[in-house]
């Protein structure tokens, strides 16, 4: 079998390890959204398990070690420091502005719909400048990369536990 990093990506874990659906629902109760079909197809083929991790709001190293141990690999120790992404604290001042249009992911997935999806759909009609909220029980960390690498800036907060907006500018 091959070798678990914070790079794999979820969809291989579930396709390589027999019952790893039931391993990260019994690490983390948050990730029963595996229990989503749509969710499987997309967002699992694009996240990682750092990007899981996020997601569950647990420490990426922890989920991967103890995705390790529960398949029967090692587990591994990095530096912290190289693991710690430099967020910027300051807040972006267009966050403030009137968004032109909001989705609610978890209402889509509910509905099995892809929230990845309708927001590159919407964002392709959008005209520069203007902005796309997104609410999510969780941080939608795999959706904030494929947006940054598409171009757009991106910011997300938590609003109480539980809840996050997350904008995104064209």
């Amino acid at each position: 079998m091959k070798e678990i990093t914070l790079e794999t990506k979820v969809a291989d874990l579930l396709n390589d390890y027999d019952g790893m659906k039931d391993i990260l629902i019994k690490v983390n109760p948050k990730f029963k959204k595996l229990n989503n079909p749509v969710l499987r197809r997309t967002l699992a083929k694009i996240a990682g398990v750092k990007q899981a991790a996020v997601v569950g709001g647990m420490e990426p190293m922890d989920l991967l070690n103890q995705l390790r141990v529960a398949v029967g690999q090692e587990p591994v120790s990095v530096d912290m420091t190289e693991m710690q992404n430099e967020e910027d604290e300051n807040i972006p001042t267009w966050i403030t502005e009137t968004p032109t249009e909001s989705i609610d992911a978890n209402e889509l997935l509910d509905k099995e719909d892809n929230p990845l999806a309708k927001a590159f759909n919407i964002l392709r009609k959008f005209h520069e400048g203007e902005i796309l909220t997104i609410t999510s029980d969780f941080k939608p960390e795999p959706l904030i990369e494929e947006f940054e690498k598409q171009g757009h800036e991106v910011y997300s907060q938590e609003l109480e536990e539980d809840k996050f907006i997350t904008y995104v500018k064209k």
